[in-house]
C-alpha cells in the first residue's frame, strides 16, 4: 500500500480567453485543495487559453519554458499541492493540445501532447502528439496523463497501465450530450486497468459549446470514488486509500489473464 495521499479535481468554468482571471481562479482552487490535504489538483483541457477559442490557440500558445508554466510551478510550490492541467503549447511552428503535471514542490513531473484530436476544430488548431507517457511518480504512486478523447481508446489506457501507471489523470472538455463517457467509458477504463482515472471536465458555456460537467474520479471497481454534477463548478477531493481498499475480488485481472487469439478459419 502506498503512502496516504489525497487527489483533488476541479470542475471549472471555461476560461474563454480570460487568462489572468483563469490563473487567479486556479490559484484559489490550488489553495483550497492543499487545505483539504490534496497533493495533486487536476484541471480541465485547454484551460489556458480556453477550449472553444480556436482564434486564440496559435496566437497565445506558449512553450513549456514560457510564462504560464513558470507561474503555475510557483503557485504549486507555494500551495504545496501539485497541478495537472491542459493548455495550448507552442513548439517551433507547431501548436499542441498539451497536458502538464507539476509536483507539490513545483517540479515538472510529466508533459504530454494529445494523440487523439477530436473534431474539425482541434484538427485545424493542433498538431497530433506522437507518444504516450511518461509514467511518473506522485507521492509514491505511478501516474500518467491522457487528454479527453484519448481515454475513449482502450489501448492508450492499457499501455499506460502496462508501463506501471495505477493513476491516470485526464484533463477534458467534454460537451453536454456525451455523458456516456463519464458514466460508462471512464469507469470501464479504470476497471479494465485496475487503476484510478481522474477525468476533470469543464462546465457551462464557451461560445457555441456547452460543456457537460459530471467530472469523475473512478476507482478500480468501476465505481465513482467521487462525481460532480452536470451544472456548476465543483472541487472533488478523494483519499486514494479508498481505491486501495477495493477488494481483490472486485478488481479486474485482465492484464494478467488476457490471452491473444487469432481469427478462426471459415468466415465468409
Amino acid at each position: 500500500m502506498g503512502a496516504k495521499v489525497k487527489l483533488a479535481l476541479w470542475q471549472a468554468s471555461p476560461t474563454n480567453g480570460r487568462i489572468e482571471a483563469g490563473i487567479s481562479a486556479l490559484c484559489t482552487q490550488l489553495q483550497a485543495a492543499a487545505t483539504a490535504g490534496a497533493k495533486m489538483l487536476v484541471a480541465p483541457e485547454l484551460f489556458l487559453p480556453g477550449y472553444n477559442r480556436p482564434d486564440l490557440h496559435a496566437e497565445l500558445a506558449q512553450g513549456l519554458d514560457g510564462a504560464w508554466i513558470a507561474r503555475l510551478r510557483g503557485m504549486a510550490a507555494e500551495a504545496g499541492c501539485g497541478l495537472c492541467l491542459g493548455w495550448a503549447e507552442r513548439d517551433g511552428g507547431a501548436v499542441y493540445n498539451a497536458a502538464t503535471a507539476i509536483g507539490p514542490d513545483g517540479a515538472l513531473l510529466g508533459h504530454y501532447r494529445k494523440i487523439q484530436l477530436y473534431g474539425p476544430m482541434e484538427r485545424a488548431s493542433f498538431a497530433r502528439g506522437d507518444n504516450l507517457g511518461p509514467v511518473f511518480t506522485l507521492e509514491g504512486r505511478r501516474a500518467a496523463m491522457l487528454v479527453c478523447y484519448d481515454i475513449e481508446f482502450p489501448a492508450h489506457a492499457a499501455a499506460l497501465a502496462q508501463a506501471g501507471a495505477s493513476l491516470i489523470l485526464v484533463p477534458t472538455a467534454n460537451p453536454a450530450g456525451f455523458e456516456y463517457v463519464q458514466r460508462r467509458l471512464v469507469p470501464a477504463r479504470a476497471h479494465e486497468n485496475d487503476a484510478v482515472v481522474a477525468y476533470a471536465n469543464l462546465v457551462g458555456d464557451e461560445g457555441d459549446v456547452t460543456f457537460g460537467g459530471l467530472s469523475v474520479i473512478a476507482g478500480p471497481d468501476g465505481e465513482p470514488l467521487a462525481m460532480a454534477g452536470a451544472r456548476g463548478e465543483a472541487l472533488l477531493v478523494v483519499d486514494l486509500a479508498a481505491a486501495e481498499a477495493v477488494p481483490q475480488g472486485l478488481r479486474s485481472a485482465q492484464r494478467q489473464e488476457y490471452r491473444p487469439a487469432s481469427m478462426g478459419e471459415g468466415g465468409q
